[in-house]
């Protein structure tokens, strides 16, 4: 990523003046990098303009593909493979095979979607996370603007975190 050094921060007491500040923010033009908060703020996603996450449809295939190996693996190996009378019933026996299916398809659409969020997300057991303000753990929200993906000046944008309602505006380097 090219820009990600510099960044200014907005930083703000209460979660109703965060959300009025981010639309007035976003309404001059400017790119929010990223929100940071201690809590779920309800309604940020749609102030930020994310869209809905697809994880449903990455666990819906996931499931499916569990729900497929589950029943070629059983088909397999108690059908065609080994085949053997148990209690006088069918070699494939469909309703038999649902609680192993079951649990294949949950176990499989789980970890796909945690593995496809720690994707998604960039999370590394490697990558050192970085920390804009140690308070967003406690009790403050900060809303961080990369300077390299912005038009405005660096005071440009103080002056509209200040307008805004932020308690304070600071800045942030990383090397």
């Amino acid at each position: 990523m090219e820009g990600d050094k510099n960044f200014v921060l907005g930083i703000y007491d209460d979660e109703d003046v965060l959300l009025k500040a981010i639309s007035k923010v976003r309404g001059a033009g400017l790119k929010i990098h990223e929100v940071y908060s201690p809590f779920p703020v309800h309604g940020i996603d749609d102030v930020l303009g994310y869209k809905r996450s697809r994880l449903s449809v990455v666990a819906f295939l996931f499931g499916l593909l569990g729900t497929s190996l589950a029943l070629t693996m059983q088909i397999g190996m108690l059908g065609i493979d080994w085949p053997m009378i148990i209690g006088g019933k069918d070699h494939i026996a469909i309703p038999d095979f649902i609680p192993v299916t079951f649990e294949l398809t949950v176990l499989l659409a789980s970890f796909g979607m945690v593995g496809t969020f720690m994707i998604i997300s960039n999370l590394k057991p490697w990558a050192k996370p970085r920390i804009f303000d140690l308070r967003i753990t406690d009790d403050k929200h900060v809303v961080a603007v990369d300077l390299a993906k912005n038009d405005l000046s660096e005071e440009q944008i103080k002056g509209l975190f200040s307008e805004s309602g932020a308690s304070e505006v600071n800045n942030k380097d990383f090397e």
